[in-house]
């Protein structure tokens, strides 16, 4: 892990002064290369790229895909990109603005994105524009932090001593309440405590915290879209995912989506995994 330069995200993520915060983040990065593998020889997108270790690791990694694109929103941690990236002709840089030009349809043979829906408002529109850039029989890989069941309960101590040690951007964790807590351990797949917007003084898109996010819903809503070929955890990938850190999902674009919809007739393997 060494190798990497430390952007912004690794420097709080991979080379954070807790060991635990280290080893869990380091595991999922891990995780991202490992899942990738399929992907050499393709073209992908990192949809929220942050600082692009997920891209640094691909290419130590001897598997790397043949073009790797990164798409974020502020236009500084893209330039920072570029510069870090500034001899590699497998890594290119784009505005998520630029998604939405037509030429981005269906352009992809994959998409991945790591700890982005947790922030997301509306993460049924996001889904779809996701679906849109996938050429069809192409993939999705997405994670997501587990914060119901059991693992929220580890989460809020490790905040806890996170803040109390000083490391930036824990400080301000929201609290649960006592009956918030108990509605996180025992969530279904609905909303189970309500979700607070934070809104940027820069007029950015409002945004949720960790917060009352909840995995199974987001599992139901890419099944609707794609069809789901795995569910996996991470940092430990032999448990469940209702025991892990964070949620892996796994899924291919049907070949019949159209590009409008991101809608299949063909979504029984997708539900078999999540009535599972």
């Amino acid at each position: 892990m060494d190798t990497c330069d430390q952007g912004h995200f690794a420097a709080k993520q991979l080379f954070s002064d807790l060991s635990i915060l280290r080893w869990s983040h380091g595991s999922r990065f891990r995780v991202a290369v490992a899942k990738s593998a399929p992907f050499r020889g393709q073209r992908i997108l990192d949809y929220g790229c942050g600082d692009a270790t997920y891209f640094q690791m691909l290419l130590q990694s001897g598997h790397a895909p043949a073009s790797m694109v990164g798409a974020e929103l502020d236009p500084n941690v893209i330039r920072a990109n570029e510069t870090k990236f500034a001899k590699s002709r497998q890594v290119s840089f784009i505005p998520l603005a630029e998604l939405d030009h037509p030429r981005q349809q269906e352009a992809y043979d994959a998409v991945v994105c790591m700890e982005v829906f947790e922030h997301l408002v509306d993460p049924a529109k996001y889904l779809d524009h996701m679906c849109a850039l996938i050429k069809p029989g192409g993939r999705l890989l997405l994670s997501v932090p587990v914060e119901i069941g059991l693992p929220v309960v580890v989460k809020l101590s490790v905040r806890r001593l996170a803040a109390m040690r000083g490391i930036h951007g824990y400080d301000s964790t929201i609290p649960y309440t006592w009956g918030e807590l108990f509605k996180s351990l025992f969530a279904g797949s609905q909303q189970h405590i309500p979700r607070v917007k934070h809104v940027s003084p820069d007029g950015s898109p409002p945004v949720h915290c960790h917060k009352g996010f909840n995995w199974k819903m987001l599992r139901e809503l890419i099944a609707k879209r794609m069809n789901i070929e795995q569910v996996s955890g991470s940092p430990v990938q032999w448990l469940s995912p209702a025991l892990g850190s964070q949620v892996w999902f796994e899924a291919v674009k049907p070949l019949g989506t159209s590009r409008r919809s991101g809608k299949s007739q063909t979504q029984s393997q997708s539900q078999a995994v999540v009535n599972a």
